[in-house]
């Protein structure tokens, strides 16, 4: 039986998604957030958003389910097997990418290439000749390339396309089933109103965005099962992982440091504004100094700090895989540490306003501590300005640690992330012929975790927000979203 690991981020992660469902069932309780979070519901760009943000999420997640495969046994003088675990750490998602994984070749080769990208020195019917050599993997089954290679490609896209397409046909039928039961009407009519757009949720939208990225999931999976689908890189690795690998990272930077952020942002913030006196003029000190020092400077010297403590304790680290994890949760306090000013300011700010209201007024009349006020009643009232900043900082996050990594100040070079990608990916634009995928690959990936949360992250604001709430057009609201508003 493997050694289940749990690593400093994936424990992080798994509090982080325990505290959401704790959440949603706080908001399944409370009529007044419900209808809130009903209006980011009816958002059509938003809930899309949405499904491509949970297919993120699920590919983080598994990837953060860790363990150590168990060796075979050791024989010992008594004539016992040791148990040995492997050193090295895997998670669920290197299984599932145990095909590309395993096909490495010796350096670059372009997506969906049957030789090596760079040309090398060989013998042709016992002659020297420089050419580009057949790879070990990508496209291995074929006899003769050159004829079969269009075709197989071909028949293997179409099986992917179909695959996915079932997939995406399956979770519609049980949406479909799920509405009809919930409705008490047929499977028919319960469908017929998703494609009119008829439900709370622009369900239609939201299966065709998942139905989009089953099909374009399914092509790529039949196609690493032979190829490289988006090429290697300099060490002959598979970009396709790297790339997918890189989701973890992403979201550990944006949910793990907004995590750190938020003690200093709510206690300071809350704190200057309710007491303000010499509390605001020490707190207000300390976030303008905080802020006046350049932030890459002031995170790359407490990485610095970080890396010489890590390569100084070796014996704390059983694997690569635990030192390099160990490197990414730090990193992600350091920037939690330093990025809380921002939000200190308007947290302040909304509660020198709300102070004066009636009802912190009667609290204080009636002899509530200061600490009860702001507990109760301060901290409830300001929350939306809190999630807004989250989601908001969410991407932010994830580009900032593309820059981190591109000055080399970021995740452990081990790692994939984005940044690495990123990083390495500029000495290989200036070669000629140009080395692009590995670029394109981090970059329309990021480009789309990005997007995702900034449109979810405008619903939120706008939902949670009274005076962001303005008159959209039909097509973004949803039809449903538009009639429910005139009512």
């Amino acid at each position: 039986m493997p050694k289940i690991v749990f690593l400093w981020t994936d424990l992080a992660l798994f509090l982080i998604l325990l505290g959401v469902a704790l959440y949603a069932w706080h908001v399944a309780r409370t009529p007044n957030l419900r209808t809130t979070w009903a209006r980011v519901g009816r958002d059509t760009p938003a809930m899309c958003a949405a499904v491509v943000l949970g297919v993120f999420l699920f590919i983080g997640v598994l990837d953060s389910m860790h363990y150590r495969p168990l060796l075979d046994a050791v024989e010992v003088s008594g004539g016992k097997g040791a148990r040995a675990y492997s050193p090295v750490t895997r998670s669920v998602l290197d299984i599932l990418l145990e095909k590309p994984m395993g096909g490495r070749e010796k350096t670059y080769s372009a997506p969906l290439a049957v030789r090596q990208f760079t040309k090398e020195s060989m013998l042709v019917d016992g002659k020297p000749v420089r050419d580009y050599p057949r790879l070990r993997h990508g496209g291995a089954h074929l006899s003769d390339p050159d004829q079969q290679w269009l075709g197989d490609v071909l028949r293997r896209t179409a099986v992917g396309v179909v695959a996915g397409a079932l997939a995406a046909g399956l979770a519609a039928l049980l949406v479909a089933a799920g509405l009809a039961h919930r409705r008490g009407v047929s499977l028919p009519a319960a469908w017929h109103d998703i494609v009119y757009r008829r439900t709370p949720m622009p369900l239609g939208p939201m299966l065709l965005t998942f139905g989009i990225l089953a099909v374009i999931g399914g092509a790529a999976a039949s196609l690493s099962t032979g190829y490289h689908v988006l090429g290697t890189d300099s060490t002959g690795n598979d970009v396709l992982v790297q790339t997918v690998k890189s989701f973890r990272t992403a979201l550990i930077i944006g949910s793990v440091t907004t995590l750190a952020t938020l003690p200093f942002a709510l206690s300071l913030g809350i704190m200057a504004g309710y007491l303000k006196g010499w509390v605001d003029d020490i707190i207000q000190y300390i976030y303008t100094t905080l802020t006046s020092i350049p932030g890459v400077l002031l995170i790359a010297a407490c990485v610095l700090m970080v890396q010489v403590f890590i390569d100084n304790n070796p014996d704390m680290f059983e694997t690569g895989a635990e030192r390099a994890d160990l490197r990414l949760f730090l990193l992600c306090i350091i920037l939690g540490v330093t990025g809380w000013a921002g939000l200190c300011r308007l947290l302040r700010a909304e509660t020198l306003k709300l102070r004066e209201l009636d009802y912190v007024l009667a609290a204080r009349a009636f002899g509530a501590s200061p600490a009860r006020i702001m507990v109760r009643h301060l901290l409830p009232n300001v929350m939306h300005i809190v999630l807004i900043t989250v989601v908001l900082e969410f991407s932010t996050l994830v580009l900032y640690e593309a820059v981190l990594s591109y000055l080399g100040v970021g995740v452990d070079p081990s790692m994939n992330s984005f940044g690495t990608m990123i990083n390495l990916a500029r000495l290989e634009m200036s070669r000629d012929p140009m080395i692009w995928w590995s670029l394109l690959s981090a970059f329309v990936f990021m480009l789309a975790l990005v997007l995702s949360a900034n449109l979810f992250a405008d619903a939120v604001r706008e939902a949670f927000d009274p005076r962001a709430r303005a008159y959209r057009p039909a097509w973004a609201r949803g039809r449903a979203g538009k009639m429910l508003e005139d009512r």
